[in-house]
């Protein structure tokens, strides 16, 4: 069944003014402002109201990477190749904070949902995760053997995502700060990640030209798609969690639709390589930025209905333009909306009964997971132990046969 549409996305305004290609842009919450960050080495705060004038914010030395709002909107991240982070008050003023965050340069900044915390990601092959109030550094993350492109905190902050150009996505508890789990199935560097809205499954792109999605509960990936025919280099998912919006070097922006596993709309706008993409906070709309050195506001239109949603149901999953990869289903959190018929095969008693078994099923299969993590933490604890063991009887060994010698 096709989506509910009204009309296609429509670009509604292009800002101009960076000097070289824009790397990254995100919408403040209230949608009232824009940043991008920029080859350039300036951010640009952009007003979406018409004729209120852009501000460009100068401070770091090199290239701008990575722009990010806190939730507040009050603070800005930005993150550069002269490896540096710098805060930033989005004001006239422009004024800012600076920290010496990695040895390499900072490619991902990422605020977590309370506005507390904030990961950092480099190509000093290292996470890094810092209070927000005096940037205070807190923890490393580093099994990642290249640099790292991206990281995500989950919506729940419980979860980091990280992606590297080792080819790996890597899932990292925050309160144990272990790697609960590798996904190596990318056959290329791995540009970007985020996670669903639910923060049940997660997305990347890479220079493979795929986007991949998983299920991070089963550790299994949910979907396949083969729609680019170069680099993917961002992607962002609709607050609805039903739709991701990916930028890519063939200079297309792809709207793919989640529920069915297939793409929707293709969007021409850049000259050359789209490098970033993101929704706003409430997916009215979403911005692209390209080499071009443009800004682009996009208008989202399609699917007026995505407030309402039902029960999850599963679909497959495999795109690649031409046919499919393989199935698999999709129960991450994405729902149908009620404009889809129900199965009148079935009555809804019977419908509710599986609801409750897929439920209750839903919850063991949890439970089994963190079940499996507790038993996989003690087993590194014991091993620890272990050697700790070993080691003491060597050096009481020692001790002894010096003694006798």
């Amino acid at each position: 069944m096709a989506a509910v549409c009204e009309e296609d996305p429509s670009l509604e305004r292009h800002f101009k003014g960076h000097r070289d290609a824009v790397t990254s842009v995100d919408f403040s919450h209230a949608k009232k402002q824009l940043v991008s960050g920029s080859m350039d080495s300036s951010l640009m705060i952009w007003s979406m109201k018409p004729q209120m004038r852009a501000y460009r914010f100068v401070g770091h030395k090199d290239a701008v990477l990575c722009v990010h709002f806190s939730p507040s909107g009050h603070l800005v991240a930005s993150g550069s190749r002269d490896k540096t982070v710098r805060l930033w008050i989005p004001s006239i003023k422009g004024e800012s904070t600076v920290f010496k965050a990695h040895t390499g340069t900072v490619r991902s900044v990422h605020f977590s949902s309370d506005g507390q915390s904030l990961v950092t990601a480099s190509d000093d092959k290292t996470v890094k995760v810092w209070t927000v109030h005096r940037q205070k550094f807190l923890f490393s993350l580093s099994q990642h053997i290249n640099w790292v492109r991206c990281a995500r905190f989950s919506p729940d902050g419980r979860l980091i995502v990280s992606s590297s150009d080792d080819k790996t996505v890597k899932l990292w508890d925050k309160t144990s700060r272990e790697c609960i789990h590798s996904f190596c199935e990318h056959s290329g560097f791995v540009n970007h990640v985020d996670f669903h809205p639910s923060g049940h499954c997660i997305a990347a792109g890479s220079t493979d030209s795929t986007v991949k999605l998983w299920d991070v509960r089963m550790n299994r990936l949910l979907q396949h798609y083969q729609v680019h025919s170069s680099v993917v280099n961002s992607l962002s998912f609709h607050p609805s969690g039903n739709y991701l919006v990916t930028a890519s070097s063939d200079s297309t922006l792809k709207i793919l639709d989640l529920l069915e596993g297939r793409l929707l709309y293709t969007l021409h706008g850049h000259q050359g390589p789209a490098t970033c993409v993101a929704f706003s906070r409430d997916g009215d709309f979403f911005a692209s930025g390209g080499s071009d050195e443009q800004v682009m506001v996009w208008k989202t239109n399609f699917d007026t209905d995505y407030g309402d949603v039902v029960k999850p149901q599963k679909y497959s999953s495999s795109v690649d333009g031409t046919h499919g990869t393989g199935q698999s289903e999709m129960d991450c959190g994405i729902h149908h909306k009620k404009t889809k018929p129900q199965d009148s095969g079935r009555t809804h008693e019977q419908q509710d009964e599986e609801s409750s078994l897929a439920n209750t099923l839903e919850q063991i299969l949890g439970q089994l997971d963190v079940l499996t993590q507790t038993v996989s933490i003690l087993e590194q604890r014991l091993t620890l132990t272990e050697d700790k063991l070993k080691e003491c009887l060597e050096n009481q060994q020692k001790i002894i046969q010096n003694k006798t010698n």
